[in-house]
């Protein structure tokens, strides 16, 4: 399987990036500030908005390096591929699949599955782990009501039904989402999620690492040869990768919602590292991105064992890995998709 490459982020917003060779040129203010070479790199993040030389373009779609364009508030805007090297058998039979709701259901479901058995053990860890500090009582009915929910969704077949019990579970797990806030509980709360914009520090996290995960899902959805953009959970819409949105499903609680977690808990990040906007919007800083992303990379570093293969791998592969499933199921190697499921 194709190795975990790294991914250049940069946080300035006055940076340009240019080719010189086979570097990447960071520059502000016409001033080199940086020079990464090319060939340890598998896609560069900027959010920036100076700009990206047509020449770096051009060598980095050749290369199949793709670059990303985000908002400073770390809203995804494009990405940028060379041609597409993916398998046409395996794309066509993507689509085919996608265009049956029943066998998208199927597929759906157990991308749901793990998302719910997921962010069940997040619960039960919690209660494990800081018994003292948390309302065991809670946490344990919650924890029961999404193992009632994972039973529904093992015999539903219909998408509209399969999004209704997402929703039920998702509101039960938001609703103790606080609870797992143990550090600097005056300045970093959780009442509800608020996207666009987000009105607290936690939903500016949790937005920010979103974010990074779908980019990192795309990504391999693409190195594998899928259409991160055609989902079967997630229906066709211009411009949204749906089926990265399906597969991350699985790694959003275990995944993105911990290290944010870890990240308030541990004091890694702190009130200083956010600004409000007019509209209330509230958002990391340029040094609170940084510092987010510095410890993002190095959770990706991470071991840990994958559930279904037995082997021990980085956590930056996990995506790679449930791509390479998806790909085998849909070429019929695999009866069903086995979901990610951390305990």
């Amino acid at each position: 399987m194709k190795k975990l490459l790294n991914s250049l982020y940069v946080t300035q917003p006055d940076a340009y990036l240019s080719l010189d060779g086979e570097n990447v040129v960071i520059s502000i203010e016409q001033q080199k500030a940086g020079r990464i070479p090319l060939h340890n790199l598998q896609s560069i993040v900027t959010f920036g908005y100076t700009g990206v030389s047509p020449a770096l373009l051009g060598h980095c779609a050749e290369k199949n390096i793709s670059i990303v364009f985000m908002k400073q508030s770390g809203r995804f805007l494009a990405r940028v591929t060379g041609e597409s090297r993916g398998n046409v058998t395996l794309r066509k039979k993507q689509y085919i699949v996608s265009e049956d709701e029943k066998q998208s259901a199927l597929l759906a479901r157990n991308f749901l599955i793990g998302k719910v058995y997921n962010n069940k053990w997040i619960l039960e860890r919690a209660t494990r782990d800081n018994a003292l500090r948390v309302d065991v009582t809670k946490m344990k009915g919650i924890s029961a009501t999404l193992s009632s929910v994972i039973m529904e969704i093992k015999k539903c077949e219909d998408l509209q039904l399969l999004r209704g019990w997402e929703g039920h579970a998702a509101t039960c797990y938001n609703r103790v989402f606080d609870d797992l806030i143990l550090q600097q509980k005056d300045q970093f709360y959780f009442k509800s999620r608020s996207r666009r914009p987000p009105l607290d520090k936690v939903n500016a996290l949790l937005s920010f690492a979103y974010t990074l995960l779908a980019n990192d899902t795309a990504a391999a959805l693409e190195a594998v040869g899928l259409d991160s953009y055609v989902g079967f959970l997630h229906r066709d819409r211009p411009g949204r990768a749906s089926l990265s949105l399906d597969v991350m499903e699985e790694l959003r609680g275990v995944f993105a919602d911990r290290f944010v977690l870890s990240m308030i808990n541990k004091k890694e990040i702190q009130p200083r590292d956010f600004i409000v906007k007019e509209n209330q919007a509230v958002l990391l800083t340029d040094e609170g991105r940084k510092k987010f992303i510095k410890a993002w990379q190095q959770k990706k570093q991470e071991k840990i064992t994958h559930p279904f293969l037995g082997e021990k791998i980085e956590w930056g592969l996990v995506p790679h890995v449930q791509a390479l499933l998806l790909a085998r199921t849909l070429r019929g190697d695999l009866d069903q998709y086995p979901p990610f499921l951390w305990k």
